[in-house]
């Protein structure tokens, strides 16, 4: 059985990222990779713009438990998307194979 998250009705895209959003900032704070996130969201932000609108103007998908607040087009909630996807994997590739995981790594093998 698939539990039910649509209980926060039309907030529930926007709990949902900012959900994951907390998690990829957490992520990259314990890092010390939040610059370098912002670099990577800013670089790749034009192109999931393009990429969104284009996908849901022509009706590749339909986002039905959103707010209904539209910024440029696109629903709130997309913006977020863009910038939380991007963040987690950052997150997670910099607390794999950052600079601190490699120096904790190195000190628990001595």
């Amino acid at each position: 059985m698939v539990p039910d998250i649509d209980v926060f009705g039309r907030y529930t895209y926007l709990a949902t990222e900012l959900f994951w959003g907390a998690i990829a900032l957490a992520l990259l704070r314990r890092a010390d990779a939040v610059r370098r996130a912002a670099v990577t969201i800013l670089a790749l932000y034009p192109v999931a713009y393009l990429w969104d609108r284009y996908t849901l103007e022509v009706g590749v998908f339909s986002i039905d438990l959103r707010t209904g607040i539209e910024v440029a087009g696109i629903p709130l909630e997309e913006h977020l998307f863009m910038a939380v996807v991007p963040g987690l994997v950052v997150g997670f590739h910099e607390n794999i194979f950052g600079d601190r995981a490699l120096s904790s790594s190195a000190t628990e093998r001595e």
